[in-house]
């Protein structure tokens, strides 16, 4: 890793982007009644912007230290992790109905697509 580089400072702007990304989605959360989908925010934009921010800061971590292991690593992660976002959204429906499936109209599933 060198610290100089501009691979690494890719890196650490993605991971910045990633973590503003989590703390957004996770106030957004915070503050939602339980009764509700979470519909505000990043949720505007993206119906798992947890997701989509910790795979941001996870992306950035692979740049910066130059592995190709890893970026491969977190993305067998990822395509795993997305049969549970399909059970969870499952769950979404059932709690939630019809404004939870209005909102799976309106907002892609992870982030300006799917």
């Amino acid at each position: 890793m060198k610290i100089n580089s501009n691979m690494f400072i890719v890196g650490l702007i993605l991971y910045a982007i990633g973590l503003a990304g989590l703390v957004a989605a996770m106030l957004t959360f915070k503050d939602t009644p339980l009764n509700q989908p979470v519909t505000k925010g990043v949720y505007k934009i993206s119906r798992h912007p947890q997701i989509v921010a910790l795979f941001i800061l996870f992306l950035g971590i692979c740049v910066a230290i130059g592995s190709w292991t890893a970026l491969f690593m977190l993305l067998m992660s990822k395509l795993l992790q997305h049969f549970g976002i399909l059970a969870e959204e499952e769950v979404c429906l059932r709690q939630y109905g019809e404004s939870y499936h209005a909102f799976m109209e309106r907002v892609p599933r992870y982030f300006l697509f799917f």
